[in-house]
């Protein structure tokens, strides 16, 4: 989305502040949307960004029609129309140890079913030397913790990616769910599955 003036950026920052504050699924917080009565109207949408199809969501539009809400099967991400091919589950780091100790029977079972998907990528909104370094809230040993990373990575094929902070996350998935969008629009359209010049 391309800003057309200050007053339009102003109401996008907005209408982003009030997702990222109300409307986005946080992880550690359980299941479920923090503040459910925002409600708006439902428009098309080129990505989802949703939660567990076990709970109850409202589908609605935010940010003018480029993202949606809505329960998706596995993850937290994908794209709309990819929703059986691609997953992206995004932890942040005391979830990520809440899920590989608490919760890990439960969590590794999901990342079996997401290694279904043919993309598919684990988001860790941490740095490594944070995943490594020992945690305020839990008594998990950090090279447990790390070394079950590892392990999804070579024993389930489930690819992840740290990020330094939650905002470079949200711009990493977004970078992967549009690469993700882009292939398979040039494979449908016959333009083959490709690198061309500028792509990296």
């Amino acid at each position: 989305m391309i800003p057309l003036h200050e007053s339009h950026l102003r109401r996008i920052l907005r209408e982003w502040v009030q997702h990222y504050n109300c409307g986005r699924p946080h992880s550690s917080l359980g299941p479920g949307i923090p503040d459910e009565t925002q409600k708006g109207d439902l428009r098309p949408s080129t990505k989802v960004r949703s939660i567990e199809a076990n709970t109850p969501v409202i589908s609605r539009s935010i940010l003018g029609g480029l993202a949606e809400k809505k329960a998706l099967k596995l993850g937290d991400y994908s794209v709309a129309g990819l929703e059986d091919r691609c997953v992206v589950e995004r932890k942040a780091l005391p979830d990520l140890v809440h899920s590989l100790t608490l919760e890990r029977p439960i969590f590794i079972n999901r990342l079996k079913r997401i290694c279904n998907y043919p993309h598919r990528l684990l988001v860790i909104t941490a740095t490594l030397s944070q995943v490594k370094t020992g945690y305020p809230y839990s008594a998990a040993d950090p090279n447990h913790i790390f070394q079950s990373a590892i392990a999804l990575l070579a024993g389930l094929t489930v690819p992840f990616v740290c990020a330094d902070n939650e905002a470079l996350g949200e711009e990493l998935v977004a970078s992967y769910l549009y690469q993700v969008h882009l292939y398979h629009w040039l494979e449908a359209n016959d333009y083959g599955r490709f690198l061309a010049d500028g792509d990296l």
